[in-house]
């Protein structure tokens, strides 16, 4: 084992549990904490598998990078929650959120000074949720976000706020950013309770040990994350094709184009977007005991074995075609002033998050004025701008110039609201997905027929194999594999 030490100090320290000397080794010698072992581990996967409480606090405590994914696309937290310690959990999901949270409020800055050298417009954009799955598109709602920009201050109005208890929760916000030259902030101004909260966009060493105190989570999001099935989403773009519409009839085609908030808009298809949903449960098997030896051995062959608690991972791959509407007369700029308003909004809300990965492709000439995007297996998000600077009439081919003027008031709250400190906003997590995936779960075994068919591609991952099976389904059946 002498080798194994001298090649993998960190993995070998880990195995054995020996945090004590972990934490002596990280603070005398600088060591990659991303590296692999030769099964693809870094210290802390290996450290969360093999349920090792002590040893992941210190490699965390280190900088460890805990939003780590493997070859399959799973993370460090879920294979915290793998190990039914709900300490683990506990300890993982509160470094990564923190791990989040730094990331993001050290690239805002960048993303307001991209926003004051963009002309100042206000637009509203117009979401739409559609589905279908009956039951669920009876229930899907639509909002209006307001967007006001003007130098390096932007405000957003919106009434959808998320997701919870099988419900929409709709309410009136508005997210206030304003950068100047001493740093930047952030408002949350909940208008029902005439209430703002504010927090300093930036981070100094001093408020790194109060923040991350603020991101432990609490026993009962714990419990939630322990009970609730574990289910990751993924947007797959690596393959996708740009191809325009046609229209006409009887032989004749034509490339298609719609008018959409009065501009003239080429429509495309975008083909090859896989969405992706893994699950996991337990397996009923119990682990046979691997050495260390065996472990670190390259070329020793496990035969499908492996460390940690033994889990079952089912896949679904479901494709999809998205829709673009992109008029190169529209005077807004999707690079310069569209996607950092949209990078701003993605700390906090996923269905922005979602948005900016699709939208950061390499997409056709001009300006997005309509995008239809699958977000999850049976919902889609239907995306319009419109009514840019207050002005919604048809324009000539030809851009004019943006000339928009925007009140400094707008971005200030009302004065009777009371000013809170930080304490309302928090950052963005998985809940709002998984709840989401479950709600549509339910509803599709409560809308589902027996003459419904639909096609699943199913990935079986179990015990170190893979078996893929496309097979048409029923809804009964196709809950059945949620």
């Amino acid at each position: 084992m002498d080798s194994t030490c001298d090649a993998f100090p960190l993995h070998y320290l880990v195995w054995n549990n020996q945090y004590q000397e972990l934490d002596r080794e990280l603070q005398i010698k600088q060591h990659d904490t991303g590296r692999l072992d030769p099964r693809g581990r870094t210290a802390l996967e290996l450290s969360v598998c093999l349920g090792h409480l002590e040893s992941t606090r210190v490699l965390l405590r280190h900088n460890a990078d805990p939003t780590h994914s493997n070859t399959q696309g799973w993370t460090v937290l879920q294979e915290a929650v793998s190990t039914g310690d709900p300490e683990l959990v506990q300890l993982v999901l509160q470094y990564r959120d923190f791990r989040r949270a730094t990331e993001r409020l050290a690239g805002i800055p960048e993303l307001l000074s991209k926003l004051r050298q963009a002309h100042d417009f206000y637009v509203e954009m117009k979401w739409e949720f559609t589905s279908w799955v009956p039951l669920v598109s009876k229930v899907c709602p639509s909002d209006v976000y307001r967007v006001w920009k003007s130098g390096s201050c932007l405000r957003v109005d919106t009434t959808l706020l998320g997701f919870e208890h099988m419900t929409w929760l709709k309410g009136r916000r508005s997210y206030i950013f304003k950068g100047g030259e001493s740093g930047a902030m952030v408002m949350e101004v909940d208008h029902e309770k005439q209430v703002v909260y504010t927090e300093p966009l930036s981070l100094s060493p001093r408020d790194a040990p109060s923040l991350l105190a603020a991101m432990l989570p609490s026993q009962e999001n714990t419990a939630q994350r322990l009970t609730s099935p574990i289910v990751s989403t993924h947007l797959n773009t690596r393959n996708i094709a740009f191809e325009r519409n046609k229209s006409g009839i009887w032989g004749w085609r034509s490339e298609k184009t719609e008018f959409v908030s009065g501009y003239e808009a080429k429509v495309y298809s975008a083909s090859n977007v896989e969405l992706s949903q893994v699950s996991q449960c337990a397996s009923p098997h119990n682990p046979t005991a691997i050495t260390a030896e065996e472990y670190f051995d390259a070329e020793f062959n496990l035969n499908g074995r492996d460390i940690g608690r033994p889990i079952e991972l089912s896949s679904k791959v479901q494709r999809f075609k998205a829709t673009l509407w992109l008029s190169e007369a529209h005077p807004l700029s999707l690079a310069e002033q569209v996607t950092p308003i949209i990078d701003l909004m993605a700390i906090s809300n996923a269905h922005f998050a979602k948005l900016r990965d699709f939208i950061t492709l390499r997409l056709p000439p001009g300006f997005p004025v309509k995008i239809e995007i699958p977000l999850f297996h049976v919902l889609n998000a239907r995306v319009t701008f419109g009514n840019l600077c207050g002005c919604d009439e048809p324009v000539s081919s030809a851009p004019p110039p943006l000339q928009c003027e925007v009140d400094p008031s707008v971005f200030e709250p009302p004065p009777e609201y009371t000013t809170l400190g930080p304490g309302r906003s928090e950052p963005m997590r998985d809940e709002d997905d998984n709840l989401l995936q479950f709600a549509i779960q339910q509803s599709l075994l409560d809308a589902g027929t027996e003459s419904d068919q639909v096609t699943a591609s199913i990935i079986w991952y179990i015990h170190g194999s893979y078996y893929t099976q496309n097979i048409p389904c029923t809804f009964s059946i196709w809950q059945a594999l949620f």
